[in-house]
């Protein structure tokens, strides 16, 4: 069986006390930056040790001034967060490490610290000469013996903490100066052949079969991170994963990977998605700005205490929750995912519908009186866009649908300036508030940038099908691309809560009236983020109004990658409080998969702008390709338990 997860848990949360190492600038050999640190257990304690970057100072080896690596190590820590009386425990000394020693990891071994770092020979440094060291001590205090391991380019070197099948087993990188890198598993019969030069010269003939599949794309790199952990369903190496290192965009990551209990050569699952990216101000300045790297790992209790350097300057902490990690690796509990209607798409284009004959897309949905009422954006063969109609008794089959447009470009701000440009009255989101229906949708004159236009109607006159919409009135700042807007269902803190994107977040506005004058506009509070690396990297925009339950309010997003797919996922509101948001899926719940989702206007798309909960059911109307209306379902109960172990 998979392990339990605690309610509530989320899946990794910063230490507060982060950075938990800081450069001291009354130590010369630390006063630049304090990063990289490992832990390692000494009689139930935890020492720290970690890479030290010291002041500027004269080298005669290289005859100029330059700031030079140590190792060091603090004392014994009750907690692991909070480490004192720091020292240099390993300093360059050797040739072969003259110009600096840098991020250790140390294991315990028989009684004894192996403490494998990065050599530095050359300056400036060389591929040639970035090396593998290792010292090794027998109480952390002094260091017995030195020796050089790679004759290679190599870093990052780890010893799994027990021997495998009789043999010592080590993690490494290697070529990481010279790319394509490599992180290797290979094994030793002993210690000394861990630095007899012949094993490694025979190892580097055939490093490819030691090497893990973990490359993703050729513009990617990866280094070794924290030392392996043992958990009862393989051996989890916390490693360094880099986005796009080889373009202006690169993202340095935190990921993980399962490895066989027997045969640690062999990947038996891996992360999708970052554990950790750059988010906070200690990771995001510093001497080398956004960087998160893993360096080190000790697991207490249902805890990974994970340290990392952050931006090259500090040492932090992240606390990951064991037990959620290895269930998704392992995917024994797969996300839920909307299922569509087999009758899909439930809305298509009519060519005897001038009005809507290139297009019929994008959504809301009200339902009133037993019928899912829908409202969708229809585009003419010059690209202006209009709402159709359409009714439904059990929100797949469609009994009733206008023959004419029920909402039509009224006003100089969504009128077409410039001919067969894309222009009109787009992607209308709905929200019924006492006897008024609310709609929020984009108005775009092809030439300005797009803004938010409000209107409404009464809820009797638009059963009747009596379309006496409002005078309609722009609540978007002038000059801001802002869409994708609604109105929450209900009052927060006696105010009315619209949802709105600008740029790249989801924004929110706190009025306190709907009777906008043209002259005022919403605040942007940025609310809900893009997530680097993820899924949902390039942009987020809300879906639909949220679905109000026990739990909390479920909002439907839609989330665009990289690769600029359109995707959905979900956030999950406090009941009390809905600004905060509790939880957001790590999967996307919806992503295209049909034909009509991935070909069409735009390819890839599917764009929710409508959500109703009917009976156990989520019903969520959607646009497929920019070209169709589709609608997808799930279960309440099954979503809801998802984003409660999504917990942020």
């Amino acid at each position: 069986m998979p392990p339990a997860v605690r309610r509530g848990e989320p899946l990794v949360r910063r230490c507060e006390l982060n950075p938990i190492l800081k450069p001291k600038a009354i130590h010369s050999w630390e006063a630049q930056a304090t990063f990289n640190g490992c832990p390692v257990e000494v009689d139930g304690k935890i020492c720290l040790v970690y890479r030290a970057l010291s002041l500027p100072h004269y080298k005669r080896a290289a005859n100029e001034v330059l700031t030079v690596s140590n190792i060091g190590v603090t004392a014994p820590s009750k907690d692991g967060i909070e480490f004192h009386d720091r020292r240099i425990l390993i300093a360059p000394e050797e040739p072969w490490e003259a110009f600096g020693c840098e991020d250790p990891r140390v294991a315990k071994l028989d009684g004894r610290y192996y403490i494998f770092y990065t050599a530095v020979s050359t300056y400036p440094p060389k591929a040639e000469g970035i090396r593998v060291g290792l010292a090794i001590s027998d109480d952390l205090k002094t260091i017995r013996e030195k020796h050089l391991v790679t004759p290679f380019n190599a870093k990052a070197m780890a010893l799994f903490p027990e021997r495998i099948g009789g043999k010592i087993w080590a993690v490494l990188s290697v070529h990481t100066d010279m790319p394509p890198t490599h992180i290797c598993v290979t094994s030793f019969d002993s210690i000394d052949e861990i630095i007899d030069e012949s094993y490694w010269r025979k190892f580097h003939e055939v490093l490819e079969t030691c090497s893990l599949p973990l490359r993703r794309s050729p513009l990617d790199h990866f280094e070794v991170g924290a030392p392996p952990i043992k958990t009862k369903y393989g051996w989890l190496l916390l490693y360094s994963y880099i986005r796009g290192y080889f373009t202006p965009r690169r993202l340095f990551t935190v990921e993980a990977v399962l490895l066989d209990l027997e045969n640690p050569r062999k990947v038996i699952a891996r992360t999708r998605w970052p554990l950790l990216v750059p988010e906070e101000y200690y990771e995001r300045v510093g001497l080398v700005p956004d960087v998160v790297f893993p360096s080190g790992a000790i697991v207490r209790g249902r805890r990974v205490y994970l340290y990392y350097g952050a931006a090259d300057t500090y040492c932090c902490l992240a606390f990951i929750n064991l037990p959620l990690l290895l269930r998704r690796m392992l995917r024994r509990e797969l996300p839920p995912k909307f299922v569509r209607a087999p009758e899909n798409p439930i809305i298509v284009p009519r060519g005897d519908h001038p009005w809507e004959v290139k297009a019929t897309f994008n959504p809301g949905v009200v339902y009133l009186d037993g019928r899912f009422h829908i409202v969708y954006r229809a585009m003419s063969f010059d690209n202006t866009s209009v709402l159709g109609y359409a009714s439904s008794r059990d929100g797949v089959h469609i009994d009733y649908r206008s023959p004419e447009p029920i909402y039509v470009p009224r006003e100089p701000f969504e009128q077409k300036l410039q001919p067969w440009a894309n222009s009109g009255c787009e992607d209308p989101r709905l929200t019924v508030i006492g006897d008024r229906i609310y709609m929020c949708y984009t108005a775009f004159d092809g030439v300005n940038p797009p803004r938010v236009a409000l209107t409404w109607i009464k809820v009797e006159d638009f059963l009747q099908q009596r379309w006496n919409w409002a005078k309609p009135v722009l609540i978007s700042a002038p000059h801001m691309d802002d869409k994708d807007a609604f109105i929450f269902p209900e009052k927060v803190w006696g105010k009315y809560f619209i949802i709105h994107r600008h740029g790249t977040d989801i924004d929110s506005a706190l009025v306190d009236s709907l009777d906008f004058d043209g002259k005022t506009w919403l605040d942007e509070y940025r609310w809900i983020y893009p997530r680097r690396g993820w899924w949902d990297s390039v942009k987020v925009g809300a879906a639909a109004p949220p679905i109000k339950t026990d739990e909390g309010w479920i909002m439907l997003y839609h989330g665009v990658s990289e690769d600029g797919v359109y995707r959905v996922g979900a956030v999950l509101l406090d009941p009390k409080d809905p600004t905060k948001v509790i939880a957001r899926t790590d999967e996307p719940i919806f992503e295209p998969e049909e034909d009509y989702e991935k070909f069409g206007i735009v390819n890839n798309v599917v764009f929710p702008c409508g959500a109703v909960l009917l009976g156990d059911k989520i019903y969520m109307f959607y646009g497929g390709a920019d070209h169709v209306v589709g609608v997808a379902t799930i279960k309440v109960k099954d979503l809801l338990r998802y984003l409660k172990s999504c917990r942020l």
